[in-house]
C-alpha cells in the first residue's frame, strides 16, 4: 500500500507545529460546521414568506446535511492526494459563495434549495482535518488530537444559538458576519496550515484510491460504529426538541435549552474519548460507551419522569456517543493504513452523518402508530449493544496490514 509511518512510540514528543495545526484546523471545522447550518435555524423565519409544508421544510433542512456528508467521500480522497494545506482553504473560500447567496435565496423556495445544495460544502471539511491531525500526531497522542479537533462540530450549535439573534439585528447580518469570517480564516489557513513533511502521498486516480477504500472491510466496520456514535448525536440534535415538546409538554425555548445541554455533553466528551483511548485500546472504549448508551436507552424507553430521572438518562447517553465518535476516530487511526486514511475518513464521515437521518424517522413513525417512543428506545438500546459486542470482539485485533 506504500504505507508510511509518522510516529515510532510514546517517547515521540508533540511538535508545536502540530499544536498549530491542531488549533487552526479545529477552529476552521467549527467556522465551517457554523456555515454549514446557517439555514435550519432560519428555516421558521424563511416559512413566514415561503409557507412551507412540513416536508418541504424539512427537506430544506436536509439538503446541506445530505450533500455535506456525501461530500466527505471524495474531499477526503482529494486531501489524501493534495493534502489539508490546499484543500482546507480551498473548501473556506468556495463555501463564502453560498453563504452570501442566501440573502437574495431567501424569498425563493427553489434558489434556497439550490443555495443549500452548494452550502454542503461547509459539512466536507470533518474529512480534510482528520487525516491532517493523524499525521501531525504520534499514536499515544493521535486520539485526544482528533477528539480535539473534533470538538469544531460543536459549530452547528453555535449556529443554532447566534444564527437566530443576528438575524433580529438585520436579516443579512447572519450571512454577512460569517462570510467575513470565513474570509479571514481562510487567509489564516492558507499562512499557518502545512502538511506534514513526510506524509504519504497516494498516486493511485481517486477513483481507484476510493476504490480500494471502499473494498477494505474495515472501512464498513468503522462506518457501521460511527453511524451508531455520530448518528445517535445527530438524530438526538434533529428530533429530542420534538420528543421533549411532544411527550414532556415542554416549551419550545426549555425544549431547545435541554437539547443545547445534550449537544454540549457531546462535544466535551468527544475529546474525552479520544483521550482515553490514547490509554486502552479504542475499540476497548467504543465498546464502553456504547454499553452505556445501550444501558440509559432502556431507562428512558420506560418513560422516567424528566426529572431528575430522564435528564440523567439523556446526559449520560449523550456522554456515551461523545466518548464513541471521538474513540471510533482514534480507531481509523491504528486500523487503516496510512496512505488511506483521508479516504476511509471520507467514508466513515459520511455514513455517520447519513446515519442521523434514519432514526427521527423511525421514532416519528413508531409514535404515529403506537402513541410512545419506547420501542424506538428499545430499539437503540439494541443496536448500540450490537456495537458493543463487535466492536471489544473483533475490532481491538485488527491491524493496519491486515485491513490492506
Amino acid at each position: 500500500m506504500g504505507e508510511r509511518t509518522t510516529s515510532n512510540g510514546p517517547d515521540e514528543r508533540v511538535s508545536g507545529a502540530a499544536y498549530t495545526n491542531l488549533v487552526v484546523a479545529t477552529l476552521g471545522f467549527a467556522l465551517t460546521f457554523w456555515a454549514w447550518n446557517l439555514i435550519a435555524p432560519l428555516a421558521g423565519e424563511f416559512d413566514k414568506t415561503l409557507h412551507m409544508s412540513s416536508f418541504a421544510q424539512s427537506f430544506l433542512v436536509a439538503v446541506p446535511v445530505i450533500v455535506g456528508s456525501l461530500g466527505r467521500v471524495p474531499v477526503g480522497a482529494l486531501t489524501d492526494r493534495y493534502g489539508a494545506r490546499l484543500m482546507f482553504p480551498l473548501i473556506s473560500a468556495l463555501t463564502i459563495v453560498p453563504v452570501l447567496l442566501i440573502i437574495p435565496a431567501r424569498d425563493s423556495y427553489g434558489a434556497l434549495l439550490a443555495v443549500g445544495f452548494f452550502l454542503g460544502l461547509g459539512g466536507t471539511t470533518f474529512a480534510i482535518g482528520v487525516p491532517l491531525v493523524n499525521s501531525w500526531f504520534p499514536a499515544h497522542k493521535r486520539g485526544l488530537g482528533l477528539g480535539v479537533f473534533g470538538m469544531g462540530m460543536g459549530g452547528v450549535a453555535l449556529s443554532g444559538y447566534f444564527t437566530p439573534r443576528l438575524w433580529k439585528h438585520s436579516h443579512d447580518l447572519p450571512f454577512l458576519v460569517m462570510a467575513g469570517a470565513l474570509a479571514g480564516y481562510t487567509v489564516l489557513a492558507a499562512l499557518l496550515l502545512r502538511d506534514r513533511p513526510d506524509r504519504a502521498v497516494p498516486t493511485a486516480s481517486l477513483a481507484t484510491r476510493l476504490g480500494r477504500a471502499g473494498r477494505l472491510r474495515v472501512t464498513w466496520e468503522l462506518s457501521a460504529l460511527y453511524a451508531i456514535g455520530f448518528g445517535g448525536i445527530v438524530a438526538f440534535g434533529v428530533y429530542l426538541p420534538t420528543y421533549l415538546k411532544t411527550w414532556y409538554h415542554l416549551s419550545a425555548t426549555d425544549a431547545g435549552t435541554k437539547a443545547a445541554g445534550f449537544a454540549l455533553v457531546t462535544v466535551v466528551f468527544r475529546p474525552f474519548g479520544g483521550w482515553l483511548s490514547d490509554r486502552v485500546h479504542p475499540a476497548v472504549v467504543t465498546g464502553w460507551a456504547l454499553a452505556l448508551t445501550a444501558l440509559f436507552a432502556v431507562v428512558q424507553a420506560f418513560d422516567p419522569a424528566l426529572d431528575p430521572v430522564g435528564t440523567i438518562a439523556f446526559l449520560l447517553m449523550a456522554a456515551g456517543l461523545g466518548t464513541t465518535s471521538g474513540s471510533v476516530f482514534a480507531l481509523v487511526s491504528q486500523v487503516t493504513p496510512v496512505a488511506q486514511v483521508g479516504s476511509v475518513t471520507g467514508i466513515v464521515g459520511a455514513i455517520g452523518g447519513l446515519g442521523g437521518f434514519v432514526p427521527p424517522l423511525v421514532m416519528g413513525a413508531i409514535y404515529s402508530a403506537k402513541g410512545s417512543y419506547s420501542i424506538g428506545f428499545m430499539l437503540l438500546s439494541d443496536l448500540a449493544l450490537a456495537g458493543c459486542v463487535y466492536a471489544v470482539g473483533r475490532m481491538r485485533n485488527i491491524r493496519p496490514a491486515a485491513a490492506a
